[in-house]
């Protein structure tokens, strides 16, 4: 699978070209500097001074190297296609080579840093459920009024959160037949390539 990008970040990373290699590898240390910590504009206005072009350039520049490497580790792109990808650029050979290892070496550690980014959504725990019908009311003598009540007890960083629920039998039915058509959904091999890639 080749990585899209776009004409905006092919210009970011057109820079690249026009330094040395040992530079492009400190670029590569300041984009994992900022994937751990966040951007730095005193790190961009030190380079910028070495090298004599804007800081402006420099952030880009990273951020553009930065887009690359986190792109390539998220869809877990091998190194073949990963070599196509930086080939479309038009770098030169030294300059492909040095991208691959950089990308081979941080990857697990781009991919680890991303997982960490992502929120934590609660988990199911169990559940509880009860049928209450009521049968008569004051107003009405014969009347059956069917309703579900629903405790679920969710997980979240190892505390325990408890929803409850109540709906009527046809909702229930409802989105029990949509839960099913998602599950189905899963089962597709579109699906399960999507899923494959996630991890």
């Amino acid at each position: 699978m080749l990585l899209v990008l776009s004409e905006e970040h092919k210009e970011h990373l057109a820079f690249l070209t026009q330094v040395e290699s040992s530079v492009v590898s400190e670029f590569g240390r300041i984009a994992m500097g900022f994937l751990r910590k966040g951007t730095n504009p005193k790190i961009y206005e030190g380079a910028a001074r070495k090298l004599n072009v804007s800081s402006e350039t420099i952030q880009h520049g990273v951020e553009g190297l930065t887009y690359l490497l986190t792109e390539s580790s998220k869809l877990m792109i091998s190194e073949i296609d990963f070599q196509d990808t930086v080939l479309i650029l038009g770098f030169p050979e030294e300059l492909n080579a040095l991208l691959l290892q950089l990308y081979l070496d941080n990857r697990k550690e781009i991919r680890s840093i991303l997982s960490e980014l992502a929120p934590k959504l609660p988990s199911y725990h169990s559940l509880e459920w009860r049928l209450d019908v009521q049968l008569a009311s004051r107003s009405l003598r014969q009347q059956i009024k069917p309703a579900v009540t629903l405790k679920l007890h969710l997980e979240q960083n190892g505390s325990q959160t408890t929803k409850i629920l109540q709906t009527d039998p046809a909702t229930l039915l409802h989105l029990i037949q949509q839960l099913e058509q998602a599950l189905g959904e899963m089962k597709t091999n579109h699906c399960r390539r999507i899923v494959r890639n996630i991890k």
